[in-house]
């Protein structure tokens, strides 16, 4: 006779563990470089500099850089965003100038008023704002080429004297263009352009006026063509390619069109990991992200967080060039001390 334990206590169901469903996998290409470029982290430096150095409000004309998260970031540390000098108090605060450069009208009108400013141009738009007026002193008319009424554009207009800048922006805009003197022209580009779009109006120009001057050094910034070359490696057989960066973000645009023209299938612009139709990635689908010069690290970090969240992510890291430029702030603000900390808004903490 065999006898069984009455006492034993019966198997709970609830109590045995379901088998763990196995993510769907994902590959995630990187770019590299990507995000912050070196005129954007100083535009971002000398707004927080000088809350620190000269207490709240700081004025700020226009955006400093195009990006939703560190304008608001920005303003919550102190920073009040103007569109014109008109709003801005006579009470002895600084007022910085936009990375995007501004016209001359705009510190002459600060000085009339004895404002304190200080002048965040990042210094390769500068550079294109001399190379227009050497053109100038030179004797030729200035070809800008660039987009109508982007910022960089408005501010390098605003460099040259009237009369003496036409802003042409496609082909199209060539073939219409009826110089005074075909044999007195030189031409500047905004730096945040496609650099194949740019080639193709550049050589419609130099077709159109074989006597055309170029300006003494490359006006495209080198953050834009190193992002753009990481897109070009990483878009070939990727399913979605994601590009971090604003709406009117001119570079963070051109990185989606060159993402869709070297191989990506679909390629979107998105400006946190909440614009990202994350239910519609198959499993196995190849992702890439890059993001354009005025994003900040937190945000590519929170989207490759919230892959692996939900999928098995095999990280690639498609790298085409290092970046070690720096540019200093202006000598007013070099006394004061930036600690990791203080920029953990944009970088995340130390």
């Amino acid at each position: 006779m065999t006898l069984t334990d009455s006492t034993a206590p019966a198997t709970d169901p609830a109590s045995v563990s379901a088998p763990v469903e196995a993510k769907p996998r994902l590959t995630l290409k990187l770019c590299e470089p990507r995000g912050f470029c070196a005129g954007v982290d100083r535009a971002i430096q000398i707004v927080v500099l000088a809350l620190k150095k000269y207490g709240a409000p700081v004025y700020v004309r226009h955006e400093i850089v195009h990006n939703k998260y560190v304008v608001d970031g920005l303003r919550d540390m102190g920073a009040v965003f103007v569109k014109e000098l008109t709003e801005v108090p006579d009470d002895g605060q600084p007022v910085v100038f936009s990375a995007h450069g501004v016209p001359k009208s705009v510190p002459a009108r600060a000085e009339a008023r004895d404002m304190f400013y200080l002048d965040a141009t990042c210094p390769l738009v500068s550079k294109v704002h001399k190379q227009g007026l050497r053109h100038v002193k030179l004797g030729r008319h200035v070809l800008l080429i660039g987009h109508a009424g982007h910022p960089e554009v408005v501010g390098t207009l605003g460099q040259l004297p009237e009369g003496s800048v036409t802003l042409i922006e496609t082909e199209e805009d060539v073939a219409a263009f009826e110089p005074a003197d075909a044999s007195a022209l030189g031409f500047i580009t905004q730096t945040t352009l496609s650099v194949d779009d740019t080639a193709g109006v550049v050589n419609a120009l130099m077709a159109k006026f074989p006597e055309l001057s170029a300006p003494s050094s490359e006006s495209i910034c080198y953050a834009t063509t190193n992002r753009q070359d990481a897109v070009k490696v990483a878009a070939e057989g990727t399913d979605l390619f994601v590009v971090v960066g604003a709406p009117n973000s001119s570079n963070s645009k051109r990185l989606v069109e060159v993402a869709k023209r070297f191989g990506a299938k679909d390629a979107i612009l998105v400006e946190s990991e909440r614009d990202i139709p994350w239910g519609e990635i198959a499993d196995g689908a190849r992702l890439a992200l890059s993001a354009g010069a005025s994003a900040p690290d937190i945000l590519i970090d929170a989207i490759i967080e919230k892959a692996r969240q939900g999928f098995d992510v095999d990280l690639e890291i498609v790298q085409t060039a290092e970046e070690n430029e720096l540019f200093p702030v202006m000598r007013a603000l070099r006394d004061t001390p930036l600690t990791p900390a203080d920029m953990a808004f944009v970088n995340g903490p130390a």
